[in-house]
């Protein structure tokens, strides 16, 4: 038989245990009697004084953050809700009797190795002995590095080497070269002076002693003192996050000739032998005199220290698969200290994490199965259709955008592919091994049949089928090498998408995150390449300096937002997700217009039309979080946090201010000649 074809058997057997699919047939929203949670709402604030908590504050307020979370709000909630769907769906096939190398007895398998802590605390440090006896061996860079490059070990190092597309020519892969090696989210935890960060620094630096104290290696006191020295040389020499968005600065492709030479004092030779890609002969350096300068750094750092740092970082990232006290002391760091998370995660929660992690398209199979509808495909479908047609009719009216990058913006708006719910050839995992019992070889061996799928496409044509996220996964994205919208199944239910709901409020919901990602094809980096997705300017220069002056005022207006005492937004790191937000409603709301065609909607429970178009933006971006979690956000992540998500996005809008009354003295109220209008 061949491996096609019991891939086939497999796949059928596995997608058998389904017990049906999501249904629509009551035709009553969830939520509520339109779509929307009404008794989420606080009537008590003006909507022009806080729309974020006018539409949510009540929920705000009477819904806590679960003790093993560092955030809750509507996103976090439906990944909850993933998590108990993979568990349903893992019990069911581990019901069964699995035939050895099936996909079930993987999935299964790889599951219950996880959860067997009795198992993993009676092997100990066992697992790992091999590991952590090689680390201890190196004596040269060059044994070093060979570490570094190995797929089964997750040692860190201070540059990266990881498979990704040309941006120039989308038709081929990259090998792509970057900075890397902090253990903390950001630089800035690192380098400022706030006490917050002068704080997790000292903790961070008590936990490296006590992992390296728990697995038992010497002088672990002047070790972690070494390994944190070492990071912030590291941190200094990172640039930082708004200038790696530079699409154009991290485009500088070398042989390996000129790899070389460019940085001599790396051993790339053993690194990519090592990697298993020796004759590679394209690379992409990203942050070019940061990887030059982390080389020279690699080299003037003593081994003795790349050994300390190395075994630090395998038992961190190696921690939940090891025995409790390992896992417990990395959770008390990375969760109650760096998120503010007050207990663990239930380890059935995080096992299903490393599942998807290792076969997510094997349990992706069933759960489209289970949770996903052909009706909610095709309305799906029909929204995108809808808002590319917004899209012209906004393109079309730009007063500050010429004929000629009017006519390729069309073009680049008419290619763009859509993927909606699942993928259309799924991944095939006949050849990674699992064994029931072994967490830490489970973990090992797909991280290594990962590489090796990814290593062997170079010198291919690229995969334009693939899919970055699994169906199962709450989120969205734009891949702007291959122009496409990606929207993984998870995310096509409530708050933001309901096949009967108003349609006000699903174009104001999952018609926004459409939107938003159609924008990141033409923000300020996703505009950087054509239709074809190749990398280059296709715009004019009048249109780009136009263009710059709008997103510096959006960049200046969040940059004046202060979610904690003395900590700002960054606004030119949070750029292009607030470009996204800013034109995603936009045309959204354009979009729904056009889909009344000249009808005017009737007022439900006292609410418009255009009311419920935003209340229902604000619906899913209704989120606590713990202070922990903010600060790491703001300082490592593009995305703005959910409050100005909200009333950033809002206050922008001329459509918000007729539809609620915004007036004058109203907090959110902006004149009309400071409202960026990109879209």
């Amino acid at each position: 038989m061949t491996s096609t074809m019991m891939r086939a058997l497999t796949a059928a057997a596995l997608l058998s245990a389904s017990f049906g699919l999501a249904s629509s047939e009551t035709n009553k929203p969830q939520l509520g009697k339109w779509g929307f949670d009404l008794t989420g709402m606080d009537r008590s604030v003006k909507p022009g004084d806080d729309f974020f908590r006018f539409g949510g504050g009540t929920w705000l307020k009477n819904t806590p953050i679960p003790p093993d979370r560092s955030s809750w709000g509507s996103f976090i909630i439906l990944r909850a809700n993933a998590e108990t769907d993979v568990k349903a769906i893992v019990e069911d096939v581990a019901s069964r009797a699995n035939a050895a190398g099936s996909i079930e007895q993987k999935v299964a398998d790889y599951y219950a190795s996880y959860l067997d802590t009795n198992a993993i605390e009676k092997a100990g440090l066992e697992p790992v002995k091999a590991d952590l006896a090689a680390i201890a061996g190196a004596q040269s860079y060059e044994d070093v590095v060979k570490l570094m490059a190995r797929a089964d070990l997750d040692v860190g190092g201070p540059v990266g080497v990881s498979i990704g597309l040309d941006s120039k020519n989308p038709d081929r892969y990259s090998v792509d070269i970057n900075q890397a090696g902090l253990g903390l989210p950001d630089r800035d935890y690192y380098l400022k002076d706030d006490a917050k960060f002068v704080e997790t620094r000292a903790k961070y630096r008590t936990y490296i002693e006590k992992m390296l104290g728990l697995a038992n290696y010497p002088d672990a006191g002047p070790s972690a003192d070494a390994i944190v020295a070492l990071e912030i040389e590291i941190a200094k020499l990172h640039w930082p996050r708004e200038k790696r968005r530079n699409r154009d600065l991290t485009y500088n492709p070398k042989s390996q000739a000129e790899l070389k030479a460019f940085a001599p004092d790396f051993p790339w030779s053993d690194a990519l032998a090592t990697a298993e890609i020796p004759n590679q002969d394209f690379f992409v350096v990203r942050e070019l005199d940061a990887v030059q300068a982390l080389t020279k750094l690699f080299r003037e750092t003593p081994v003795e220290t790349w050994r300390a740092y190395m075994t630090f970082h395998y038992l961190n990232s190696t921690a939940d698969v090891l025995p409790v006290a390992f896992d417990d002391l990395s959770f008390d760091f990375n969760g109650r200290t760096l998120s503010g998370q007050p207990e663990k995660r239930e380890r059935w929660k995080r096992a299903t994490t490393a599942l998807n992690a290792a076969l997510g398209e094997a349990v992706g199979e069933v759960y489209v199965r289970r949770h996903f509808t052909a009706q909610a495909k095709a309305q799906m479908a029909a929204l995108v259709e809808n808002l590319r047609a917004a899209y012209r009719v906004r393109i079309a009216k730009l007063s500050w955008m010429s004929d000629e990058t009017k006519q390729a913006a069309f073009r680049k708006l008419a290619k763009f592919r859509v993927k909606i719910g699942y993928p259309d050839t799924w991944r095939d995992y006949s050849t990674l091994e699992i064994r029931a019992g072994d967490a830490v070889g489970n973990r090992r061996r797909a991280t290594v049949w990962e590489w090796h799928r990814e290593a062997a496409r170079l010198d291919k044509p690229t995969d334009r089928g693939e899919w970055g996220m699994t169906p199962q996964t709450v989120n969205a994205y734009y891949n702007s090498v291959f122009n496409e919208i990606v929207f993984p199944a998870a995310i096509l239910q409530p708050p933001f998408f309901d096949p009967n709901a108003d349609p006000a409020v699903n174009y104001g919901a999952i018609g926004g995150v459409i939107g938003h990602e159609m924008g990141h094809g033409f923000d300020d980096q996703g505009s950087k390449s054509d239709e074809n997705g190749v990398l280059h300017t296709w715009w004019k220069d009048e249109d780009i300096a136009r263009f710059k002056v709008l997103v510096a005022n959006l960049s200046k207006q969040y940059g004046g937002y202060e979610p904690l005492p003395g900590l700002h937004l960054n606004g030119d790191l949070t750029l292009g997700e607030n470009i996204g937000d800013n034109g995603g409603l936009s045309v959204a709301h354009e979009a729904y217009l056009i889909s009344l065609k000249g009808k005017k909607p009737k007022t439900i429970d006292g609410f418009t039309a255009e009311q419920r178009f935003f209340l229902a933006w604000s619906q899913i971006y209704r989120a606590n979080m713990r202070d922990e979690q903010l600060r790491v956000q703001v300082t490592s992540d593009p995305h703005s946090p959910s409050e100005f998500r909200v009333n950033g996005v809002v206050r922008n809008m001329d459509a918000w201010y007729d539809a609620f009354g915004v007036k004058p003295g109203d907090k959110l109220y902006l004149d009309p000649k400071d409202r960026v209008h990109i879209w």
